[in-house]
């Protein structure tokens, strides 16, 4: 399968438009600083619990929070450009596609804002939650909800083309390729299906549900499960390449480097694997429950679980380590001189 994800139509090298940078989930790479943050360039305090990732555009910070609200943050100031207001809670990473920004909310509102104006451009509708980020393809945007579906809606208008219902409440962000979209389902299956229809076209078991959300290397599909495994599945047909035990479920989506991948654990380990074989090439300590996604920032790898730690790629020897006031388990934003966190508590941080 090739990749056929989009972000916006005019991204530029400095843009985070979606969860772990791009709908590849290269997580960074070469973009981003690989330094130790210095200073607070500044700290904004948004009043609500924060859930979700921010992402990046236009030099624009956008960040989802508990409460119901989205703000459009200025990257170099700190100071709000606008907000977007809903009745109901959101856990949902925002996406881009073109000048919309894409989210879900707790009542299963899948939201489409303009991303200068902060005004509304369309409403769709699951009949349960989406904690999921919106995913783009060829004009079609796909998300899982916690009522079992997979939902594919046109960009341009929010339309539904399909739902299709499955075995599990569907938590994991999906991937998409040039015909067909995985994600795992909450049933303990990963799922691959038609792009086109939503119909299945396999599905391969864990034992345990999944919230994971799977990367694509080459023909390689990629995905941690609650069973404790971390599974690297052939993207054709589901049949397991090779799997790797942790010592507790994962909820953290794997990162791609190269012929590398990367993984937390909830057993408070980070776990860098060879793609082709699965081969341990390191493992980190990191010292808490790991649920966020690592982030590549040149030749280290960081990840946020009440603080950020930064390892070297190559070795998995800590770089180093940076904390903020509050607690931080979402994914950061890495620039070239800024590095973007949002906390729990609701606080949002730019470091430089």
């Amino acid at each position: 399968m090739t990749h056929a994800q989009e972000n916006t139509s005019s991204t530029i090298a400095s843009d985070w438009p979606t969860l772990l940078k791009d709908n590849r989930r290269t997580g960074g790479r070469e973009d981003a600083a690989a330094r130790a943050p210095k200073k607070v360039r500044w700290q904004a305090r948004l009043g609500s619990s924060i859930r979700s990732a921010p992402v990046l555009g236009n030099g624009l910070l956008y960040v989802t929070t508990v409460g119901g609200t989205v703000f459009a943050i200025e990257g170099n100031t700190g100071r709000t450009r606008w907000k977007f207001q809903i009745k109901d809670q959101i856990h949902s990473t925002p996406s881009f596609w073109k000048n919309l920004l894409l989210f879900g909310s707790d009542s299963g509102a899948v939201y489409a804002v303009d991303a200068d104006l902060g005004v509304k451009v369309w409403e769709a509708s699951a009949n349960g939650e989406v904690w999921t980020s919106p995913v783009t393809a060829a004009g079609v945007v796909y998300f899982g909800s916690a009522d079992a579906r997979l939902y594919a809606v046109e960009a341009e208008t929010g339309r539904q083309k399909w739902a299709q219902e499955f075995g599990g409440r569907i938590y994991s962000t999906a991937f998409a390729a040039t015909d067909a979209i995985y994600f795992g389902c909450g049933d303990g299956n990963v799922y691959c299906v038609e792009a086109t229809s939503g119909k299945a076209m396999w599905h391969t078991s864990t034992g345990n549900g999944i919230d994971s959300s799977p990367a694509l290397a080459g023909d390689t599909l990629l995905i941690g499960s609650e069973d404790f495994f971390f599974y690297a599945l052939d993207s054709k047909n589901g049949a397991v390449k090779w799997k790797y035990e942790t010592g507790l479920g994962i909820a953290s989506s794997p990162v791609v480097a190269g012929q590398l991948v990367v993984i937390g654990s909830k057993d408070g380990y980070l776990y860098a694997l060879e793609i082709p074989t699965g081969r341990l090439v390191w493992k980190a300590h990191v010292g808490g429950v790991v649920t966020a996604p690592p982030v590549i920032a040149d030749d280290v790898v960081c990840i946020q679980s009440w603080g950020t730690l930064a390892f070297e790629i190559s070795t998995g020897k800590e770089a180093w380590r940076a904390g903020v006031g509050g607690a931080v388990q979402s994914a950061p934003v890495l620039t070239k001189d800024a590095m973007y966190l949002a906390s729990l508590d609701g606080d949002v941080y730019a470091l430089e």
